[in-house]
């Protein structure tokens, strides 16, 4: 029988990579006053479908599975574009109904948006729900309650760590698969985002403005250190990340730049991806290390 370390290495060396998209418009970017107000949103114009048509068909012409975690508020509004994602074989995830952060819920209101973003998407497929990310990966560390709440509406796993500071969120764990601990002492599936060491610091390099501003040698470098850590990657893209036609809204510079940085080849990075590594849906990741054992417990 294989010890616990054994078995992560097992699950780390035979697991693909995941690969994830955050269904979401471009209005939804937090953190921007003109944009929050949600009555706001329907009015204005949206790149959604057109530019997640065209990443699905970028899935299909690499024979790729992805996970989808979509707003109950897009699913709502685009529910033929949510159909055509399940029809074409990809999982859908939870990314919450309203696109707020975390840490602006209390417990209450956290489970009734997530309840609202399962109760959405149920009207769009009749595939179960498994996953949740928070938007703008917002649980940090005094949130701990949302676990309990993932495990009591039904989720197998949680994809909302971010290992490293960020402006919206940060919480510090492995940059591995693990088991998190819920304060009720259950566990429940943790696929955090992938850093890498560069310049003596951990940064992020595989996903959203990040993967958008790395010249490609470096994210392959950090898939490298990845795969040299059996450990899969885990890639999050927007459909604005593609979308360098979407409207800009007023921001201050850091800002700007990144919504902006490297639009305009983020499908050529995207398809170089695809076509140099191995990718899999989030579930099928957890499904991966089921089979093999128990994975490492938070600490």
């Amino acid at each position: 029988m294989m010890s616990g370390a054994a078995e992560i290495a097992a699950f780390s060396r035979s697991a693909p990579n995941a690969l994830s998209f955050d269904l979401e418009d471009w209005f939804h970017i937090v953190g921007i006053p003109e944009l929050e107000d949600a009555a706001r949103w329907s009015g204005f114009p949206s790149i959604l479908e057109k530019y997640t048509l065209e990443i699905l068909d970028d899935l299909d012409a690499f024979d790729v599975r992805a996970t989808f975690f979509v707003l109950g508020w897009i699913a709502e509004r685009f529910p033929d574009v949510i159909r055509e994602v399940a029809r074409r074989g990809h999982e859908i995830g939870s990314h919450s109904h309203m696109h707020r952060q975390v840490s602006e819920f209390d417990r209450a209101g956290f489970a009734d948006d997530l309840a609202r973003s399962i109760d959405a998407i149920g009207e769009c497929t009749d595939k179960k729900v498994r996953g949740f990310r928070a938007p703008s990966f917002s649980v940090v560390p005094g949130c701990e309650w949302v676990f309990d709440e993932l495990l009591d509406a039904g989720l197998d796993y949680d994809a909302s760590l971010f290992p490293i500071a960020r402006a919206h969120g940060g919480y510090p764990c492995a940059s591995e698969p693990h088991m998190q601990i819920a304060p009720s002492g259950r566990t429940l599936f943790e696929l955090p985002m992938s850093t890498m060491r560069f310049a003596g610091k951990q940064i992020a390099f595989s996903g959203g403005g990040y993967l958008r501003l790395l010249p490609m040698s470096v994210i392959r470098a950090g898939f490298a250190q990845a795969e040299a850590e059996q450990r899969p990657v885990v890639v999050y893209l927007h459909p604005r990340d593609f979308a360098a036609d979407a409207p800009l809204p007023r921001m201050p510079f850091h800002r700007r730049f990144k919504s902006r940085v490297g639009v305009g080849g983020a499908r050529q990075k995207f398809r170089a991806l695809l076509s140099s590594y191995k990718f899999e849906t989030c579930a099928a990741i957890v499904d991966s290390a089921a089979q093999i054992g128990t994975l490492r417990r938070a600490s």
